[in-house]
């Protein structure tokens, strides 16, 4: 239900002030506040309707009132303005998610370590849900006479390697012959396909190359299992422990819920558009009851891919969080697309 402009207005500076300074907002600070241009008595009334209509609550008769869930949601819906990220902030995010930049998953480390340290908040990236995910490209590092590194790189954007050690030496030669027989072989293949009857095959097709790639295969196939795998980095998850608006019991629920991988994964990926913001019992964990989640997807080659996301108490600066988010989500977008198409 839409709420009449005085009381959004209102509404909207409660739960500003609150933020703000986390102490219940009365009449006077409002009518300080605001332009309202109405009689402290007007704003006491309406005050009270909001409580009533389960916007606001009133701690005790004579306080002031503090936002509840439904208020936030309207606000978050409906009021919160959208705001720009300040130079410093978005080049402090910029430069730590760069310094990241040669993986994938270095890169989405970096944004939850940027997010976290800028937040104060428990930040979280997941890899991309490699259901439909293939092969990109497969290459080899050399690193020693009879060793090398496998480097599988798939279309989501995963970068996962594997060491295999074989009898003979590896000769850059030999090397360049596997990246070009392999690539072939794999390149757009699915993930979830390379299995041993696929690997069997390739080998049995590798002519003059069949007796040296064995131990190759297998690290391929080894790479590519744990590309399937699901990867979720958390940060800062000791921030929790020192907020204000936590207690002990919430704190411990949300680290909980944060060493909970497929928790995390499950929850971040009911996301299917740019920025969700979960407020307490709407997220479906009980750990989270006293708690929200902002998360943002960032994209892999224009589609929507993992996630990012902030983890705290109710009462954060929702506006500038999601400015804090769409931003790192666009620089890790950025990063790993360029990745791909080297």
């Amino acid at each position: 239900m839409a709420l009449a402009l005085r009381k959004q207005k209102i509404l909207s500076a409660v739960i500003e002030n609150y933020i703000a300074f986390g102490e219940p907002i009365g009449s006077k600070t409002l009518q300080a506040s605001t332009d309202l241009n109405c009689s402290s008595a007007t704003i006491r009334n309406e005050l009270a309707d909001l409580v009533q209509e389960g916007y606001l609550s009133q701690p005790h008769t004579s306080a002031g009132r503090t936002p509840t869930q439904k208020g936030y949601r309207y606000y978050i819906d409906n009021l919160m303005p959208k705001v720009k990220l300040p130079d410093r902030m978005s080049e402090y995010i910029e430069n730590v998610i760069l310094s990241g930049a040669n993986a994938p998953e270095t890169i989405l480390s970096k944004t939850a370590h940027a997010l976290s340290s800028l937040s104060d908040m428990a930040a979280v990236a997941t890899s991309p849900p490699s259901g439909n995910a293939r092969v990109h490209r497969i290459r080899f590092v050399s690193t020693g006479r009879h060793t090398s590194m496998a480097v599988l790189i798939t279309s989501n954007g995963m970068v996962k390697s594997r060491l295999f050690r074989c009898d003979f030496v590896l000769t850059p030669e030999l090397l360049s012959m596997f990246d070009k027989a392999l690539n072939e072989k794999f390149s757009g293949v699915m993930l979830s396909q390379i299995n041993q009857v696929f690997l069997q095959t390739v080998a049995g097709n590798m002519g003059e190359l069949t007796l040296f790639i064995p131990d190759v295969l297998l690290a391929v196939y080894e790479a590519a299992k744990q590309a399937l795998l699901p990867s979720v980095t958390v940060c800062g998850e000791t921030n929790l422990l020192f907020m204000e608006d936590y207690n002990l019991y919430s704190a411990r629920n949300a680290l909980k819920f944060l060493s909970d991988t497929n928790a995390i994964s499950s929850l971040l990926s009911q996301n299917s558009g740019d920025t969700k913001i979960f407020l307490g019992e709407e997220s479906g964990r009980y750990e989270l009851s006293d708690s929200s989640v902002l998360t943002s997807r960032y994209e892999i080659s224009g589609e929507k891919a993992g996630a990012v996301a902030l983890v705290g108490p109710v009462r954060v600066d929702y506006k500038m969080l999601v400015a804090q988010l769409e931003f790192a989500a666009a620089c890790a977008s950025k990063l790993i697309g360029e990745i791909l198409e080297q």
